[in-house]
């Protein structure tokens, strides 16, 4: 069954046209994830299906039905915000329950469902406490916990990480993907970071510009990027780009290769100078400017001694080369 489906949706505010002929399938039970540089359009889109903006044109449905004129409470959706958004002056226990008692469910339905999801998101200990109280990830949880009471058709999740250290955006991704298949729900979540986007979908929506760049799995879309756009916004650190450093490209081709599938070599293609050195601990950064003066970032799994000032050679298996026209569209030849 499909969860959602947009049909050439466009949304201008007066002449700035910012979604452009967006068409998208969200099957039930799949975690989609929009992910593009600030200012694509992810959150406007986001909004658009949240009703909290209106389409200029084009038809959204969730479930089976057409919701263009169904106002944001009656969609069947349940949103978490970048912000908390949480009552200061209320507890945990009463800021997840709220929306069910503004809607008038039985205290016994809301007491039920604030307890299920206090217990999925392990809140149990803190359903006494007011946000002032919590953590920046407890507060992000209870934000979370107050869309799972809703039951809803659609979760829309808006940067929801954006407002936390690593470490805690490390472990609530970890949370937000097990409670994914734990309740095999639908999810759409906005996020500029690729590594959340590469991490926690089951498909990636490449946006710039308004526009879809281009939609598929997180492997699909860093194995066979459709240009090169999408191939230097997946994978980090990004893909290196040569136009000048290898032979046998056509006029206005660009080769891409992935910092992992550079090699130092004493019989490699590409003559170059160390410039820095990032040493990981379990990879090591090397930062080389070719002699035509195009700058590579080479990764190296495990600890390697190379250092500034050093002269070296870097090769690549042309099975990992990635080829890019004058129009920045993926070829598949060094001759195309």
């Amino acid at each position: 069954m499909t969860a959602l489906k947009l049909e050439n949706v466009n949304k201008s505010f007066g002449q700035v046209h910012v979604l452009k002929d967006i068409n998208l399938t969200v099957e039930e039970g799949e975690f989609v994830v929009f992910v593009g540089p600030s200012g694509c359009g992810k959150s406007t889109l986001l909004r658009v299906i949240a009703g909290l903006e209106d389409a200029t044109s084009g038809t959204i449905h969730i479930g089976e039905d057409i919701v263009n004129s169904v106002p944001p409470a009656k969609r069947g959706i349940a949103m978490v915000f970048q912000s908390y958004a949480l009552y200061p002056h209320l507890t945990v226990k009463d800021n997840m329950g709220l929306g069910l008692k503004q809607e008038g469910q039985p205290k016994a339905v809301v007491d039920e469902r604030v307890t299920k999801a206090s217990k999925m998101l392990d809140l149990d200990q803190y359903l006494a406490r007011r946000p002032a109280e919590l953590s920046g990830g407890q507060r992000q949880r209870v934000a979370i916990g107050r869309a799972i009471v809703r039951d809803p058709k659609l979760f829309l999740f808006d940067e929801p990480l954006s407002n936390l250290d690593a470490a805690l955006r490390m472990n609530t991704r970890v949370e937000i993907a097990n409670l994914h298949r734990a309740l095999s729900a639908s999810m759409i979540y906005v996020t500029h970071d690729q590594i959340e986007a590469m991490t926690l979908a089951d498909k990636i929506v490449v946006l710039r510009d308004g526009r879809i760049e281009q939609v598929g799995s997180p492997m699909e879309l860093y194995n066979n990027p459709a240009n090169r756009f999408v191939a230097s916004f997946l994978g980090s650190p990004s893909m290196n780009f040569l136009e000048k450093s290898v032979a046998g490209l056509a006029p206005g081709q660009t080769l891409g290769i992935r910092p992992e599938h550079l090699k130092l070599a004493d019989s490699g293609q590409i003559e170059g100078r160390v410039t820095h050195v990032e040493r990981l601990g379990g990879d090591t950064n090397l930062l080389v400017v070719t002699g035509a003066g195009e700058t590579l970032t080479v990764r190296l799994f495990g600890q390697d001694q190379t250092d500034v000032g050093a002269e070296v050679r870097l090769g690549f298996d042309p099975a990992h080369a990635f080829y890019f026209n004058q129009a920045d569209e993926r070829v598949y030849s060094a001759a195309a």
